[in-house]
C-alpha cells in the first residue's frame, strides 16, 4: 500500500490540476522510491524538473536541502499577506504551469486555494465581483474582459486560473496569455 499524499492547504488537488503525476521516481531530495512526482515549475540552483516527490515539498526539505522554490513570491508580497503564508506557498506548496509566470492570488489577507484551470462555465458564469476583481487586478476594462473571454477554452491562448478564498469563498481568476 502506498503512502497517502500530503495535504496542501493552498493547492488541495495537485493530482487533478496536473502539478503531480502518478509515476515512479527516486526523489532527488530524500532518495526514496516514490509513486508520485512533481511536474510543475521548480526554481533552484540545479535542475530539479520532474525529480521531486510531494512529501519533500510538503515538509519543506526540498526548499531547505536543495534551495528549491515553487511559486514566484512577488504577487503575495505585493498583496501584503503574512510572511509565513508567502513562505508556505513559495517553499511548501506545489505550483502550476502558466504561459508567462505563475501568479498566486490572495484575498482576505491570505493566499487563495489554487483550483486549476478555470472551466468554460467558471468564466462564462463569473460573478460581477469576480469580473470586477479581475479588471481591477489587471487594470483592464469590461471590453477587455469580453475580448479575453470570447471563445475561452482551458489550456488555450487565453488562460484563466481559478483561485478560491479560504475565508469568504470569493472566486478570483488569474489570467495569462500566450
Amino acid at each position: 500500500m502506498s503512502e497517502a499524499l500530503p495535504h496542501f492547504k493552498y493547492h488541495p488537488a495537485p493530482l487533478r490540476t496536473g502539478a503531480l503525476e502518478a509515476r515512479s521516481i527516486t526523489c532527488a531530495c530524500c532518495g526514496r522510491h516514490r509513486e508520485y512526482v512533481y511536474v510543475a515549475p521548480v526554481y533552484g540552483e540545479r535542475d530539479l524538473d520532474e525529480s521531486l516527490c510531494p512529501w519533500c515539498i510538503a515538509n519543506g526539505s526540498a526548499a531547505t536541502k536543495l534551495g528549491a522554490s515553487f511559486a514566484d513570491d512577488h504577487s503575495l508580497r505585493k498583496a501584503g499577506v503574512p510572511a509565513s503564508v508567502v513562505e508556505e506557498v513559495n517553499q511548501r506548496t506545489p505550483s502550476y504551469s502558466s504561459w508567462q509566470q505563475e501568479e498566486w492570488l490572495a484575498h482576505c489577507n491570505d493566499a487563495c486555494e489554487f483550483q486549476g484551470d478555470a472551466t468554460v462555465e467558471d468564466v462564462r458564469n463569473a460573478s460581477a465581483e469576480t469580473k470586477q476583481a479581475w479588471r481591477h487586478h489587471y487594470g483592464l476594462t469590461e471590453t477587455d474582459w469580453d475580448h479575453a473571454t470570447r471563445g475561452y477554452v482551458p489550456r488555450g491562448d487565453q488562460a484563466f486560473y481559478k483561485f478560491v478564498c479560504r475565508h469568504c469563498d470569493a472566486v478570483l481568476l488569474g489570467w495569462d496569455c500566450s
